[in-house]
């Protein structure tokens, strides 16, 4: 992936999205070290479900992508990754990035785009808790996806310990919050998903669960006061930490951890 830097001749979109970069690609987490260190586990926990099931060629559609890095990425370890994101300006900034790889740019609402063809693997990032109707979200990428492919998201988890805010499978009319969504930040989710959500949700979209990853400890992350601990303890010794954090029962895991990854699979 390339180096950028800023320049005073940018669009505005893509000067928003360069502090992200600075975070999450190219080092520069001075202050913000739960945020990019919770980013990487993001990354690896998406990449690596990707690469389970993916070989190099197969076709990935990420939706969403913002500044593409997940499609960055992707698109230099062999895949043939389309870009989609609604705001069509960014995706020249997208480019200006990529130094390998194959990346096709589609700009729009993902569920109105005229794509080719359907997809081997669609990749949603952070999106699924933005919005106010989950259930019609994974419905609508699952049907982007060719018979035998999948599915993988990364979202929140509703399940760790200091999550209030409320759980889609309580509401009858999630309609209320419909004015709400599609909000770029943190401040803007709507529902956090449990554990035991997922299995109904996934059988309402028609799809299959095949594996799920939870990561992002607190101290990872930086939460309950912990992120002055990140700018002075080792990095190695804080993913070492975290890949025991992971390893605590189901019952303590979910409840330490602040986000998760699910691979699903559609059936031929």
């Amino acid at each position: 992936m390339k180096r950028v830097y800023i320049e005073d001749s940018w669009k505005d979109s893509w000067k928003y999205s360069y502090p992200y970069d600075l975070m999450e690609i190219y080092g520069e987490i001075k202050g913000n070290e739960g945020y990019a260190y919770a980013y990487q586990l993001r990354r690896d926990a998406t990449i690596n479900l990707i690469k389970s099931i993916a070989k190099p060629g197969d076709k990935i559609l990420d939706v969403a992508a913002a500044q593409g890095n997940f499609s960055l990425k992707l698109a230099e370890l062999g895949y043939d990754v389309t870009w989609n994101d609604i705001r069509e300006d960014i995706a020249e900034y997208v480019e200006m990035k990529r130094e390998t790889g194959k990346i096709s740019y589609k700009p729009g609402n993902s569920f109105e785009v005229k794509f080719d063809s359907l997809f081997d693997v669609v990749l949603a990032t952070e999106i699924i808790e933005h919005v106010a109707h989950p259930d019609e979200f994974l419905a609508n990428l699952a049907k982007l996806v060719k018979p035998g492919g999948y599915v993988v998201i990364s979202t929140p988890l509703g399940t760790y310990f200091k999550n209030d805010l409320p759980k889609f499978s309580e509401f009858a009319d999630a309609s209320v919050f419909e004015s709400k969504q599609f909000g770029p930040n943190s401040d803007d989710h709507i529902f956090l998903l449990h554990l035991d959500e997922m299995s109904w949700l996934s059988q309402k979209a028609g799809l299959e669960i095949i594996d799920l990853k939870y990561y992002s400890n607190p101290l990872t992350s930086g939460h309950i006061k912990l992120n002055p601990f990140l700018k002075i303890l080792p990095k190695k010794l804080v993913f070492a930490i975290e890949s025991l954090t992971q390893k605590l029962p189901e019952v303590i895991g979910h409840r330490i951890h602040n986000n998760f990854a699910v691979l699903f699979k559609k059936p031929q």
